[in-house]
């Protein structure tokens, strides 16, 4: 029986970040990391560009670099099926039984999929999922992307050599992330022409292959920002690379050739599945990507006594992350942050957060060990994320979409064509939000001045003036 100080379930970023962290506050105690997948996340090249906001890179690892690095963890590749709270035990599929003092869950979530039983629809989440998705692709000419968030944002932009229909419930692409003011910037980017030649950027990291590694039938860890450039994801059709945008609707059957046939007498039979949408049109494809978000992958703790979860599937936890049983923590997209939030603070189950929970689960791991105080983590204080979209930098900051704010704010913006988007979101005459994209460098500026709530509305709309370098008075 192995019996590591510290268990962590999940190789991705939250539970790879959650280990490193623990190597950092506590580096005389085991650290156990068990993972379903033979690859690991982990950030690297992390730049602080403000107080809140981090820029990171996800890179893929094989799981012995992590040994390597750091003595005092340990990972195995299995899959934890159940946890005895009671005897704090965990056992996993080949049968191994682990004890543990503290227990993290950063088991991560699975496709929300449209349709799990149809073959001809896949969702993206890990490596192996992306190398079938890249055998599908090789060979077609059509496929129907369903959802409205990052990874389907990234496949409608960066795959080509095919027809892309692109179906989101919102009135404006990227909604989650953006409103329609930046969608319209982003619009022009997306049918752009020429862009079939361009050669992909290069990732100067060492890279691994799951073919040569001995897979589970347990999904891995999901995917980095930049997943895309490590495979050939190009279509049959290279001259091809057209996009149609379905507003305002979702999927409302799904027909192979012959039903299709069937239902309307139809003599067509080149495509092998048929979308019928909720707005009436049909479109043959030759498969369907579901991109419709993820669910909470929470099996293996279902049946835990006094372990509660929140309406959304995910484990509730507290302040220092720790769920409703003693000695179990959760972070990243497994967990529902279900604390009283900072004003300007929410979670979305991004990247971002899964690093900022996992670092912080294991500093309150450490502490609770130690019965150390610890105050809350700063970067729970205001939102911030940082994406690309569209080849744009992306930075997200408080409630950049008005979230919280009942319609109730104005608007300052300042658009700059096929260069710069800047959204100041402002109520009562202080900032309260920022959608920046492009190389603004205004980022620190409005991160300040929406933590300290200063009154700008003396300043009007000379706030984004670019020909005034406020910036100087706010940094």
């Amino acid at each position: 029986m192995e019996e590591p100080a510290y268990v962590i379930v999940g190789g991705g970023i939250a539970g790879v970040s959650c280990a490193e962290s623990l190597s950092f506050y506590s580096p005389g105690e085991k650290c156990l990391l068990i993972t379903a997948s033979p690859l690991i996340k982990a950030a690297t090249n992390v730049t602080a560009l403000t107080k809140t906001l981090t820029e990171f890179e996800v890179e893929e690892r094989d799981v012995h670099t992590l040994i390597e690095t750091y003595p005092s963890i340990s990972v195995i590749e299995d899959i934890v099926v159940d946890v005895d709270a009671q005897s704090h035990r965990v056992h996993t599929k080949q049968g191994r039984t682990v004890e543990y003092k503290k227990l993290c869950i950063c088991s991560g979530g699975y496709p929300k999929l449209i349709d799990k039983n149809n073959p001809y629809v896949i969702g993206i989440r890990d490596t192996e999922s992306v190398e079938q998705f890249e055998k599908r692709v090789k060979n077609s000419r059509r496929i129907l992307v369903v959802g409205n968030g990052g990874i389907a944002t990234e496949i409608v932009h960066e795959i080509k050599g095919l027809e892309k229909i692109w179906v989101v419930r919102d009135n404006h692409i990227s909604a989650p992330f953006i409103d329609p003011g930046a969608a319209a910037f982003f619009q022009e980017e997306i049918n752009k022409k020429g862009e079939n030649n361009q050669e992909k950027s290069v990732v100067k990291r060492m890279k691994y292959t799951l073919s040569k590694m001995k897979l589970t039938d347990e999904r891995g860890a999901a995917l980095g920002p930049d997943w895309h450039l490590n495979f050939n994801i190009s279509g049959s059709q290279l001259e091809n690379s057209k996009v149609t945008v379905e507003y305002n609707c979702e999927i409302k059957q799904i027909l192979t050739a012959d039903e299709y046939h069937l239902k309307y007498n139809s003599e067509e039979s080149d495509w092998p599945v048929f979308a019928e949408l909720t707005n009436g049109i049909i479109y043959g494809c030759d498969f369907i990507v579901s991109a419709t978000g993820v669910i909470p992958n929470t099996s293996f703790v279902k049946d835990l006594k006094d372990i509660d979860f929140a309406s959304d599937g995910g484990l509730k936890v507290d302040w220092k992350m720790e769920t409703s049983v003693p000695d179990i923590f959760a972070a990243g997209d497994v967990c529902t942050a279900s604390w009283p939030h900072a004003f300007h603070w929410f979670q979305m189950r991004l990247w971002t957060q899964a690093r900022q929970m996992g670092s912080y689960a294991g500093k309150c791991m450490a502490a609770s060990i130690t019965n150390e105080e610890i105050m809350q983590d700063f970067c729970f204080e205001l939102f911030s994320h940082v994406t690309k979209f569209f080849g744009y930098k992306v930075i997200l900051l408080g409630l950049f979409n008005g979230q919280k704010l009942n319609s109730d704010y104005e608007l300052l913006v300042r658009v700059t064509k096929g260069n710069e988007y800047i959204k100041l979101v402002i109520k009562d005459g202080k900032v309260h939000g920022a959608v920046l994209i492009g190389e603004t460098d205004l980022e620190e500026m409005c991160e300040n001045l929406i933590l300290n709530q200063l009154d700008v509305s003396v300043y009007g709309e000379d706030l984004l003036n670019p020909d005034i370098d406020i910036e100087d008075y706010f940094d």
